[in-house]
């Protein structure tokens, strides 16, 4: 199969691609690079992904290109299937630069959509797109209070949210109003066009070359700072609960959709369930337990937009994909840990402007 991956020197893109390059498909990465301009990673780390998939995965090629130009995507006019994993990811960096987030969520994902709806073959499209596109709409289901957690207080949400749940009507934030606004188009195209798409809703993806930072990322921020030494901020109270998807887990449900015969314009919220969900404080008893170090943690006011529990239902991605996750939190966030300790250094020194 010929497949285009945006966002390819990412985390998720990068292991999107070597996945396929590993059963031999023909297979190409588009990026712009953005994210060594956009955080404070040494250059080494932000770069990491690009250069393991240049060094270990020959037959991958690299595009450096921006989906926000459709310039950039115009040469792909033979594909069978895109994975659109290029965003703007972070909530924070959206409300301080809502055009940037929507010129690179909206727009490009309506750039990739155009790619697919011209192209000479019948092209799939898989979107990454995200929880946040639930809003605070998340937030009006009731909660209890436990030691370590929140929990949903309503039991017709004990496996978690359905894709069913409504998306109107409430606070999204830049971030999710961009996104949302590509599920929907992604749907859209489909439905209109008939084109074979599918949405997933992201919960928490983590695992192995993840370069998390405290804004987004953040199980894999945790492992950092604490094998580091930082000093770690909780903004909230450290109850708030995600479920976890370790990244082959996440690629697994994918392929099962692109090898389904039958799904089309779909939506898929997709995580590890209430089996593998966990509060910012389990976590970082987890990680402590695991590593024999304890972080410095301090606590800071919640932040915009931050829900104070959400776990993916995955009873249709289960029933129509045939999917399930294999890795349990601890496997993967031992894997998650042991990669960070091997590559410790990528996350040592910054750029000398940032120092």
């Amino acid at each position: 199969m010929k497949i285009l991956i945006t966002g390819g020197a990412g985390f998720l893109g990068s292991h999107i691609a070597e996945f396929y390059d590993e059963k031999g498909d023909n297979v190409t990465v588009v990026d712009n690079l953005s994210r060594s301009l956009t955080t404070d990673l040494p250059e080494q780390a932000s770069m990491y992904n690009w250069n393991y998939l240049k060094q270990n995965h020959k037959n991958v090629k690299l595009v450096l290109g921006d989906i926000r130009n459709p310039e950039t995507l115009s040469p792909f006019k033979e594909v069978d299937i895109i994975f659109h994993t290029a965003a703007q990811v972070a909530v924070t960096k959206s409300l301080a630069d809502p055009r940037e987030d929507f010129e690179n969520n909206a727009l490009g994902t309506f750039n990739v959509l155009e790619t697919a709806r011209k192209a000479k073959t019948e092209s799939r499209v898989i979107y990454i797109s995200t929880n946040k596109v639930y809003g605070a709409n998340i937030n009006k289901i009731p909660v209890r209070r436990t030691k370590t957690r929140y929990i949903f207080a309503e039991s017709k949400y004990n496996q978690g949210i359905p894709e069913e749940f409504p998306i109107d009507h409430c606070e999204h934030t830049p971030y999710g109003c961009s996104k949302l606004c590509g599920d929907l188009y992604t749907q859209d195209y489909s439905h209109v066009y008939g084109l074979r798409t599918g949405v997933f809703r992201m919960s928490c993806i983590y695992g192995d070359r993840q370069l998390g930072t405290e804004d987004q990322g953040w199980l894999a921020w945790l492992v950092i700072a604490t094998l580091l030494g930082k000093p770690i901020t909780i903004y909230g109270d450290g109850k708030q609960v995600r479920d976890m998807l370790f990244v082959s887990d996440a690629i697994a449900a994918y392929d099962a959709f692109v090898r389904s015969k039958s799904s089309s314009g779909e939506v898929f919220n997709l995580g590890g369930g209430v089996e593998q969900s966990l509060s910012v404080m389990e976590a970082l008893d987890v990680i402590a337990k695991m590593t024999g170090t304890k972080p410095a943690i301090s606590y800071s006011k919640w932040r915009t937009g931050d829900q104070k529990v959400y776990i993916s239902d995955t009873s249709k991605a289960k029933t129509k994909l045939g999917w399930s996750p294999s890795v349990t939190t601890n496997e993967g966030i031992k894997k998650l840990i042991n990669w960070t300790q091997a590559n410790i250094d990528l996350f040592k020194a910054r750029h000398p402007e940032n120092q």
